[in-house]
């Protein structure tokens, strides 16, 4: 057994160290927010947090992540102690119409909130720095760093 925190949740789970925490998401944990994209660390559809950090799960391993506290889409408002269930970033990606197919979505989230951790009032050009590594196949870049702006200036 692993002991992990998913979303501030102690878990125990069975598996070999060696599996991918994406794997560990979706299937036996059933939090489907996490998206399989590439499976090589590319693209960012997978991104989560780990003690805070924007990762990629496709590829983190369980053993990795033994003792750490993971987060994940659904628990982003959870762990940043938000009582009306969105964090702001998921009220600007509302307000501002961010997704189409919404695919790469929550792993654009992850890491835009990783940057507002950071840094509360980002540039846009830091904005777009630090969001280019996250691939949108939909294109929604501008309103994505849009968004983002929104959340900052909001929060």
């Amino acid at each position: 057994m692993i002991n992990i925190s998913v979303n501030k949740v102690p878990r125990s789970v069975r598996g070999k160290e060696d599996t991918s925490l994406l794997w560990v998401l979706r299937d036996k944990l059933k939090l489907s927010g996490t998206k399989f994209g590439c499976g090589a660390g590319l693209c960012g559809a997978c991104t989560i947090h780990v003690n805070g950090e924007p990762v990629r799960s496709c590829q983190t391993t369980l053993g990795d992540v033994e003792g750490k506290e993971i987060t994940t889409i659904e628990g982003l408002a959870a762990t940043e102690s938000l009582e009306n269930g969105q964090h702001p970033l998921q009220k600007a990606w509302v307000a501002e119409q961010v997704p189409q197919c919404g695919y790469c979505q929550s792993g654009q989230i992850m890491r835009a909130a990783g940057l507002l951790k950071k840094n509360d009032r980002p540039s846009r050009d830091e904005i777009k720095e630090f969001m280019n590594t996250n691939i949108c196949r939909c294109g929604t870049y501008n309103r994505i760093v849009t968004a983002i702006e929104k959340a900052s200036r909001e929060g």
